[in-house]
């Protein structure tokens, strides 16, 4: 059986808490997918497989762009501003890493929705080539995001600055956020 996934509390009135959380989350999806391919040759595309499909698409049509979007939005821009010149660098490899993680997803995904549609009984092997290329893709980019880019990120934010930035998360998805006195509404 393919196990579902919880996710680790954390609130937008914390961004970087949420952020991290979403990294987890993203490791733990990309196991899922590596688990899943095993799976498929083994068992072949039962309703497990189905669902886990299912989750793998939705977290990375979902949740992993606006986690991409709001480093892209919040983070990058302020290190690329005052970071040093190798902060400057990283943060252009991850810009690059984004989209490169894009277009990787976008030749993916139609393979798992066949699974997940239950009109495929497996991956071909060029779509396995694809999940481990897609999974590779995230090495070293969740580990210069969490080891270098967050910690610098956060000398350069201010309590207000973070509370702006976790209501326009929030707002992104639809949640209520508790806006603090004195932060505005926040504008897409």
């Amino acid at each position: 059986m393919l196990p579902g996934f919880s996710s680790p509390a954390a609130s937008f009135e914390q961004p970087f808490e949420m952020l991290a959380a979403c990294h987890d989350r993203v490791r733990r999806s990309l196991r899922r997918l590596q688990r899943l391919a095993g799976y498929l040759r083994e068992h072949g595309s039962d309703e497990p497989a189905r669902q886990a499909a299912t989750d793998v698409l939705r977290y990375f049509d979902i949740a992993a762009p606006h986690h991409h979007e709001d480093e892209e939005r919040h983070l990058f821009p302020v290190l690329l501003a005052h970071g040093s010149a190798p902060l400057r660098a990283a943060v252009q490899r991850l810009q690059h890493d984004h989209a490169e993680m894009s277009t990787a997803w976008a030749a993916l995904r139609p393979a798992l929705q066949r699974i997940a549609d239950g009109t495929a009984g497996g991956l071909a092997p060029d779509d396995e080539g694809r999940i481990g290329h897609f999974v590779s893709l995230y090495g070293d980019h969740l580990r210069i995001e969490d080891e270098e880019v967050y910690p610098a990120a956060k000398e350069h934010l201010d309590t207000p600055g973070l509370a702006q930035i976790g209501a326009e998360m929030a707002q992104r998805r639809g949640a209520a956020f508790p806006r603090p006195a004195g932060v505005s509404g926040a504008r897409d």
